[in-house]
């Protein structure tokens, strides 16, 4: 008997975004060069993001490097992978998400596919595109699958709140900061991070 060949995936419109539930051995197979991200079995596009957004998340990278430098402890800059447990059915995981930054303390979780399981911190960066699913849809995946903490960033408003996992393993907000200045984590307490003085447009 002849073996079924499924047809080959190269554009998103090949795909039913609304009604059907994908996981992340679809998401290996696709061919198209659009940027993905799954949460539970639910495809969402990602667009490219804008000036303010990579500006920020730079000054975030230069700021992380030499805390981490050394330490068992490891952070990772998008564009990766991150494999979440959450809709998770046998060995069939349906949450692929690319985080701006995560921190990672348990070094079986990072494979040559990129991050398998929960990070300890993860960073997310907002732009006019993305905030409903920063602040709704990731924000539920990070919760169920016990991210510790959580940042949620906006560099033209100059605000981030912070949450923090609580012992009911829900994110409590644990402090909105203002502005951009003197970001201190909760999981690492001598991370302080001052990005204040970053410039939203490159001139």
């Amino acid at each position: 008997m002849k073996a079924y060949k499924f047809p080959e995936i190269t554009r998103l419109d090949q795909l039913n975004e609304d009604s059907f539930e994908y996981s992340y051995s679809d998401y290996m197979t696709w061919q198209f060069q659009e940027r993905v991200e799954i949460i539970m079995g639910k495809i969402f596009p990602m667009s490219a993001p804008n000036t303010p957004h990579q500006s920020l998340s730079r000054e975030l990278t230069v700021a992380f490097y030499p805390y981490f430098k050394g330490k068992s402890c490891t952070y990772f800059a998008a564009p990766i992978d991150v494999i979440l447990p959450v809709g998770k059915q046998g060995n069939t995981f349906k949450t692929v998400i690319q985080p701006d930054l995560c921190v990672i303390c348990d070094p079986s979780k990072i494979v040559t596919q990129g991050i398998i399981g929960a990070p300890d911190l993860v960073v997310e960066i907002l732009s006019p595109s993305n905030r409903q699913i920063e602040m709704h849809e990731k924000f539920e995946a990070y919760q169920a699958s016990l991210v510790r903490e959580y940042w949620i960033m906006h560099p033209e408003e100059q605000w981030m709140m912070l949450y923090v996992l609580n012992d009911q393993m829900k994110f409590e907000l644990h402090r909105k900061f203002e502005n951009l200045s003197q970001l201190a984590s909760v999981i690492f307490p001598d991370l302080v991070v001052d990005v204040a003085a970053f410039k939203p447009y490159d001139s």
